[in-house]
């Protein structure tokens, strides 16, 4: 029985807080955010469980227990992919601007997605590139887990195009706001690094555990519901 386990685990991580907090206070970059960094690691942490469950109503049903392999990877997959788009468009705007004010080349504080994808933006080239490792990277990973299953993972012709689409909406669902979120932070003179990055690859989370749902059930219901996905 350890059921004490999760308890004795949470009360040896509350009683080391102080400890990491006075290692922390050390840093006056650290000390900074130690004041102003917890609004968006609680706000993250709201989002991400919301998506955790989805996740857990999704795999509880037998004919969806195969998700739980998936999840994983394709909000993996996103949250990396945005965390890059957004610590270069902060990069780009620590260089080329001072907090609280953005350059004339991102003047718009609520681009439109044709302004995030489709300019001749050196954010926007990058948005793109990010935008196309997207089925890459799933398929090179799907056939991993293919492999590591020994084939009883259902990888079907439907389920691949289904899940590589819903992986496509979460990535440019995510370019598309981090082109937005990285710019309310910056006209609000606070550094996207620290502020931005916990909410998109919240963001992420949700919205990958949400799309996938949605793929298994499709697939459940085009192929018929005598078959259990993924599993």
């Amino acid at each position: 029985d350890l059921k004490y386990l999760s308890p004795l685990i949470c009360a040896v991580f509350i009683i080391l807080i102080p400890l990491w907090v006075a290692i922390a206070k050390q840093s006056p970059s650290l000390a900074e955010v130690l004041k102003s960094g917890w609004q968006p690691v609680i706000v993250a942490m709201s989002i991400s469980s919301i998506g955790g469950l989805i996740l857990d109503k999704t795999v509880t049903d037998p004919n969806f227990e195969g998700m739980a392999v998936f999840t994983p990877v394709i909000n993996g997959v996103g949250g990396n992919l945005v965390a890059i788009q957004a610590s270069r468009i902060s990069t780009f705007l620590h260089f080329w601007s001072m907090p609280g004010v953005l350059p004339y080349k991102m003047r718009q504080n609520w681009p439109n997605p044709c302004t995030t994808f489709f300019s001749s933006e050196v954010n926007s080239k990058s948005a793109r590139v990010l935008f196309l490792l997207v089925i890459p990277g799933h398929l090179v990973f799907l056939y991993t887990i293919h492999l590591l299953q020994g084939g009883h993972t259902s990888l079907s012709f439907i389920f691949v195009i289904l899940y590589l689409t819903a992986a496509l909406l979460q990535v440019g669902i995510l370019l598309y706001v981090a082109d937005i979120i990285v710019r309310l932070m910056w006209r609000k003179a606070l550094d996207p690094d620290n502020f931005s990055i916990p909410y998109l690859t919240a963001l992420g989370d949700l919205l990958g555990t949400g799309f996938l749902a949605v793929c298994f059930r499709l697939v459940w219901l085009i192929r018929g519901a005598d078959m259990k996905l993924g599993n």
